[in-house]
């Protein structure tokens, strides 16, 4: 009789799957020590000039020279970022793509359109923030609207007769909201590029915008455009002498963070380098004194725990509360048309 082999073999295929993980992880901390091994794609899905675009270069920048090797920006504008947003979705989740995320990809969109093709919580990782900040309301520096009570004196004699530019949902929804709350009516007008958008602003087409600090500091230290207000919970120190719109309504205000994220798969120890390289770049004295000082964004190391952490909590404030939409503050069950036409 043969000499029963059962619980020998059940013995060894059990301690053989114990070894898997142990093996597979020991395999991605090979990989990870041994990444990057070539060129590194930044996909930023917006227009080359825009705040995410600068950032993403200069912590690029300084990525490159601690790695040894190119990270390079891609810009892939359209739909409100969904376009770049899916590339990136669609890449191997092997540390080589990299994506620009902001709140308008990683907050706004999944509640300002049906079908954006991707959920930022089951798709992808925040492996590190680059720093948040607010906006601008903006005029032309020949603007007869010297301050914001004078334009929303005009808005309000003539309901519909000023445009308002936008090139994304971060400088959408905050004048969504303001016409809710002061009770006016005004007309929006979408962009591809923020340089578009710049450009109809000087010559008429358009009245005011909302733009982010970054990207609308040189227009306003080269005079040429006329900041009204800031959407900051309290003043600048960068701007004392300007008012935050919470002044006029309080509790108004509208912040949005940029941020470095991978597709979810991107294995656990590329993340990690990752997050230590951006901290490395944003904490580095040169960069930290642009980020602050020049593109007025509030910088800081995060774990990746906590910016996942800022992530969710962007996503919450952009929600909406109180029965308003998240898109716009407009009453639910009562959506005006621009929220209605983002749906399609």
């Amino acid at each position: 009789m043969s000499r029963p082999t059962f619980g020998r073999r059940s013995a060894l295929g059990a301690f053989a799957a114990a070894l898997l993980p142990a093996s597979r992880l020991a395999a991605q901390n090979a990989v990870a020590t041994d990444w990057p091994t070539k060129p590194v794609h930044i996909i930023v899905p917006f227009a080359p000039g825009g705040s995410g675009d600068i950032t993403a270069r200069l912590v690029g920048k300084s990525i490159e020279d601690k790695t040894g090797q190119p990270f390079v920006v891609e810009n892939k504008p359209g739909a409100n970022g969904i376009v770049g947003v899916l590339a990136v979705k669609s890449a191997p989740a092997d540390g080589y793509t990299l994506m620009l995320a902001t709140t308008s990809t990683n907050a706004a969109n999944i509640h300002m359109f049906k079908s954006p093709g991707y959920d930022p919580e089951k798709d992808f990782t925040v492996v590190g923030v680059i720093g948040s900040s607010g906006a601008f309301l903006v005029v032309p520096a020949e603007s007869p609207y010297k301050t914001l009570a004078d334009l929303l004196a005009f808005a309000k004699a003539n309901p519909g007769k000023l445009n308002f530019g936008y090139f994304n949902a971060s400088s959408q929804v905050p004048a969504e909201v303001l016409a809710t709350k002061a009770g006016v009516e005004w007309q929006g007008v979408a962009y591809k590029a923020i340089g578009n958008a710049w450009t109809d602003l000087y010559a008429g087409a358009i009245q005011f915008m909302f733009v982010d600090l970054t990207a609308g500091r040189g227009q306003v230290v080269a005079s040429k455009a006329r900041p009204l207000a800031i959407t900051l919970p309290e003043r600048s120190p960068l701007y004392p002498e300007l008012p935050t719109l919470s002044e006029t309504f309080p509790g108004f205000t509208s912040t949005g963070f940029l941020a470095i994220a991978v597709p979810k798969a991107t294995p656990r120890p590329i993340q990690e380098r990752l997050n230590a390289l951006i901290n490395a770049a944003i904490s580095a004295p040169e960069i930290r004194d642009r980020l602050v000082n020049e593109f007025a964004l509030t910088a800081r190391p995060l774990s990746l725990e906590q910016c996942a952490a800022v992530a969710s909590d962007q996503q919450w404030h952009r929600r909406g509360v109180g029965g308003r939409c998240g898109a716009c503050g407009c009453a639910t069950g009562e959506r005006r048309r621009r929220c209605l036409e983002l749906d399609q």
